[in-house]
């Protein structure tokens, strides 16, 4: 049985693909355990439950939550962020869902302010400014999780930039608006009290969200999460695409002399579909009720 519990959609995240096909492919690929982890969004997960009800998959209800973290290790006043995963939580759970809310009608006025900032750079270098047509097709497009990589692929699709890394590099960064502060005593009293159990998601990602990308000594970061994390964590994502295979089996040790789970994901946001080509132990399953 293949596993993979680290998949975005389109319904509420910035996946390419509706639910239903991520469900169809993952037949294809073989997939037994699941979860859909969209970003701060549970749109898609009513759906994802019955899907995999439908094709005979073992699911569990995940989220992706983006959390600024700050440790006196590190250098900066307001903290990076960093990105956990949320498991077996109650989807109706009704202070996650209000939470949930705020950070998504921020999301709207981050975008609204980051378009200001874009249209002083464009003004400058002569190109056609967004209006407000075009900040509703980028809206309409995300469908529930509003974010940078869909007004990324908006720029790319009007020809202003060749791709979404000259649109970061070029005008997203500069322009950029920080996200709601959420900080990880909140995320992990969130998900524990709705029942589910939160984890570290891809620490090891040298390219991405993580521990590695701010500090590549492992033995230094993963003493930060000894000890500013343990009390709120509950595993750690081992494995993960980006993850280097000693990478993983440190991050799998150290799981394991604390006592916690041990999860991994492709990470899948279907340019390639690449779900369920991660080698995940079947034993990751045997976690999960």
């Amino acid at each position: 049985m293949s596993i993979d519990l680290h998949i975005h959609s389109k319904n509420g995240s910035d996946g390419r693909w509706d639910v239903t096909d991520i469900f169809a492919e993952a037949e294809k690929q073989g997939i037994g355990f699941i979860s859909i982890t969209d970003h701060d969004s549970l749109a898609a997960q009513g759906l994802a439950i019955a899907l995999a009800q439908s094709y005979r998959m073992k699911y569990v209800t995940g989220i992706e939550l983006n959390v600024t973290f700050s440790h006196p290790d590190y250098p900066g006043e307001k903290g990076f962020p960093l990105d956990f995963l949320g498991y077996g939580f109650d989807i109706y759970d009704r202070a996650l869902g209000r939470k949930l809310e705020k950070l998504r009608s921020y999301r709207i006025l981050r975008a609204l302010k980051i378009f200001d900032n874009l249209n002083r750079e464009f003004c400058k270098a002569g190109v056609r400014e967004l209006t407000e047509k075009d900040m509703e097709a980028i809206t309409e497009s995300a469908d529930e999780s509003l974010a940078r990589p869909h007004i990324a692929g908006y720029l790319v699709e009007k020809g202003i930039v060749r791709d979404k890394q000259e649109a970061f590099d070029r005008y997203l960064v500069p322009c950029d608006v920080p996200k709601m502060p959420l900080r990880l005593e909140e995320a992990s009293g969130l998900i524990r009290k709705a029942g589910g159990r939160l984890v570290l998601a891809h620490p090891g990602d040298p390219k991405g969200t993580s521990l590695m990308s701010v500090d590549p000594d492992m033995s230094h970061h993963l003493g930060v999460v000894r000890e500013a994390m343990l009390p709120y964590i509950d595993g750690i994502e081992c494995w993960h695409l980006r993850h280097a295979k000693g990478v993983a089996e440190s991050y799998l040790a150290f799981a394991r002399s604390h006592g916690l789970i041990a999860t991994g994901g492709s990470d899948c946001h279907q340019h390639p579909a690449i779900m369920g080509t991660l080698a995940v132990p079947g034993w990751v399953a045997d976690q999960f009720p």
